[in-house]
């Protein structure tokens, strides 16, 4: 434990069908992160907890999976300024 303390994480999942465990799976990186030590990044006005698809995804979910990325990359560069 320890290397990765400060750090930004967060997570996505995905399922073949809507009853696979996405929520609990996705609950279950974020503690894996916390328990690191990490900075959890959510998303305020979709997911939560992080990106979800059933299925295979479509142009929506992947702009999505693509917004949080931005989205993390904007917080690293906000720490790495402070």
């Amino acid at each position: 434990h320890g290397d990765l303390d400060g750090m930004v994480g967060g997570a996505f999942t995905s399922s073949a069908n809507p009853a696979g465990g996405n929520e609990t799976t996705i609950m279950a990186l974020l503690e894996t992160l916390l328990i690191h030590g990490m900075v959890v990044k959510g998303i305020p006005k979709a997911d939560h907890y992080g990106p979800v698809v059933v299925g295979d995804p479509d142009e929506k979910e992947l702009k999505h999976c693509r917004d949080y990325g931005e989205m993390m990359a904007k917080l690293i560069e906000k720490m790495s300024e402070a």
